[in-house]
């Protein structure tokens, strides 16, 4: 009870640190569409990916205990189905959805994390659905059951951009599974795009499990070894690694058991598998403890790049700055230099000869007056549009990157920097930008130090009480937030 506790305050403190000093920064600069806690201020989530018939429905069927989701050779489901706890129904009822939700509710419901889908069309929210199921399973974690990857299908087929969509969930779940079968063990397009490119771009490394399903389909463990290498190799190729990533294997023997494709298979190997569909189990049913460092992460990342985006703003500003304190002097001295110059035409003239020289001065003083005033708002104009132009063609050099971890933050930020630029037209407060840029800063630096000891404090706990901990522990956690708020 008290790790439970612990673990939910932490959370909490997390969903409310960036509620209150990541989304009002992220919102104005364009860095999100959505209030950021959005992404996870809801259960720890789980996304199913896999090519068509990779068997993704019968193995979640097999961990819920029931027929919830529709299996077969062909592709039988092309919707994006979230699973979820139905906690109403009592403890000893039969597994059984409960209740269906489509997609619009979803996509409204401020209960869900899914406002950021909104954006991929009507089209997309008819194929997004939500079931509730009765199953322990899901206590404390939730299911997302995706279409099958295909070949030859296109975006004008589908209806929306599936390869977004993906990586958009990717970037809000906790764990990863793609799973692969022995049939087709990842030569399909839409994989080979979505390891490759999609997943890389929205999640982390460690947050992807290869499953490779169906093993029971291998007609004997040879079989299954040529398999097993068939996909290694596949798999190092598509993603550039030269380290085998691991594979976990698995089956159901519920399907199994009703196959009547079995005859001369020699499916002895499969009892020294079972270790592995326990392991891989235990690996989603971790999701929730994996959730506090994901949110860590989550604040650590998206506080280090909105912190590099208003970092290139100010780099903006100040080199507008630099070129209006440059261009002020050099019109000062050109308007020096006309007046005088006017002033000491008009004494050597004969023309101007009778009047009085004070009278000459005052003109050569009016000259300077009309040349600094053409100098200060049509040149200047000139000067600072050609300076913009000059950033939205080169804008990288706003901000120096010296590592990869810069080069990476920029990389998720640039295109940012840029729509800002041209929508504004450069046009906007150093100073507020500046005391935004301190408050994400000190979350990166400061709060970010801070929820680590957090969860090394928690390292510390068993499950059923704290070790070597006190309650002031409570106290220690919240970031400081008369130290680290944004001034808006």
């Amino acid at each position: 009870m008290y790790r439970e506790n612990y673990i939910n305050s932490l959370r909490a403190e997390l969903v409310q640190m960036v509620s209150d000093h990541l989304t009002p920064v992220a919102l104005r600069y364009g860095y999100s569409e959505v209030p950021l806690e959005a992404n996870i201020k809801w259960r720890p989530l789980v996304l199913v990916l896999g090519n068509y018939s990779s068997g993704k429905s019968t193995l979640i069927n097999e961990f819920l205990e029931a027929d919830i989701q529709a299996t077969g050779q062909a592709p039988t489901d092309d919707s994006f189905t979230v699973i979820a706890y139905e906690d109403t129904a009592s403890a000893d009822s039969t597994v059984r959805i409960t209740e269906e939700r489509d997609g619009k509710f979803l996509l409204n419901s401020p209960e869900y994390p899914f406002e950021i889908l909104k954006k991929h069309g009507q089209r997309f929210a008819s194929h997004f659905r939500l079931k509730k199921v009765n199953s322990p399973f899901l206590e404390n974690l939730v299911l997302i059951d995706t279409p099958g990857m295909l070949d030859s299908i296109t975006e004008r087929d589908r209806g929306y951009n599936y390869q977004e969509v993906v990586g958009d969930l990717a970037q809000i779940a906790d764990l990863v599974l793609v799973i692969f079968d022995p049939h087709k063990a990842g030569t399909i397009r839409e994989a080979y795009v979505s390891i490759r490119e999609t997943l890389p771009a929205h999640t982390f490394e460690d947050r992807v499990l290869f499953v490779l399903n169906r093993i029971d389909e291998c007609a004997s463990l040879i079989d299954l070894l040529r398999v097993y290498g068939t996909l290694c190799w596949n798999l190092s190729q598509i993603t550039g690694r030269k380290d085998i990533p691991l594979i976990r294997l698995t089956y159901s023997p519920h399907a199994t058991a009703g196959s009547t494709n079995g005859s001369g298979r020699d499916t002895g190997y499969l009892r020294y598998l079972e270790n592995q569909r326990e392991e891989l189990k235990e690996a989603i049913l971790q999701a929730p403890c994996r959730r506090l460092d994901h949110l860590a992460t989550f604040v650590e990342t998206h506080a280090e790049r909105i912190s590099h985006l208003l970092e290139a703003l100010i780099g903006y500003r100040r080199g507008v700055r630099m070129l209006r304190i440059k261009h002020a002097l050099a019109g000062f001295v050109v308007s020096m230099l006309c007046g005088s110059v006017a002033a000491f035409a008009m004494m050597m003239t004969s023309a101007f000869a009778g009047i009085d020289q004070r009278v000459q001065v005052g003109a050569g003083g009016v000259v300077a007056l009309v040349v600094v005033f053409f100098w200060m708002t049509v040149l200047k104009k000139y000067f600072v549009s050609a300076f913009h132009r000059d950033c939205l063609n080169d804008f990288d050099r706003l901000t120096p990157i010296e590592n990869q971890t810069r080069r990476d933050s920029w990389q998720a930020v640039r295109d940012l920097v840029y729509v800002y630029l041209k929508k504004t037209g450069g046009r906007f407060s150093l100073r507020e930008v500046k005391q935004e840029y301190h408050a994400v800063s000190r979350v990166f630096d400061k709060g970010a130090r801070e929820i680590r000891e957090a969860l090394n404090e928690l390292s510390t706990m068993d499950h059923d009480g704290p070790v070597a901990i006190d309650d002031s522990v409570f106290t220690q956690v919240p970031l400081r937030r008369e130290e680290g708020g944004a001034s808006h």
